[in-house]
């Protein structure tokens, strides 16, 4: 169990850290999804702080702060349900995956870490 949370856990966190990056970046893809769902580029560097925040706070739960940690997990969840809601709302089908894997690595975080902190 206490591998597979941390497995899940460096992944999601890099992912989102990933993520960040790219919205920092403003690369085309991220303007024209960005564009595509309403999302204004003035909210992108706001948004990639919220991810890396999430990361951050995933690798300290991982470092020995466990509530840190459950409330990094709590925090993406809700983040990328927001995400999938957007894409929703908008009717932008084509790619609404990634928020969706997204999502099912947060909510993965979400579930083994409440598990393990018991």
């Amino acid at each position: 169990m206490l591998t597979a949370y941390v497995v899940v856990v460096v992944v999601t966190a890099v992912a989102c850290l990933w993520s960040a990056a790219v919205d920092l970046a403003r690369t085309r893809s991220v303007l024209a999804n960005s564009a595509e769902v309403g999302v204004p580029p003035s909210w992108l560097p706001p948004l990639a702080a919220l991810k890396a925040a999430g990361a951050a706070g995933l690798l300290l739960g991982l470092l020995g702060v466990p509530l840190v940690g459950l409330a990094a997990a709590i925090g993406l969840v809700l983040f990328f349900v927001g995400a999938v809601t957007v894409h929703l709302r908008a009717r932008v089908f084509h790619n609404v995956g990634y928020a969706g894997g997204f999502l099912a690595l947060a909510l993965a975080c979400l579930v083994l870490d409440a598990a393990a902190t018991g």
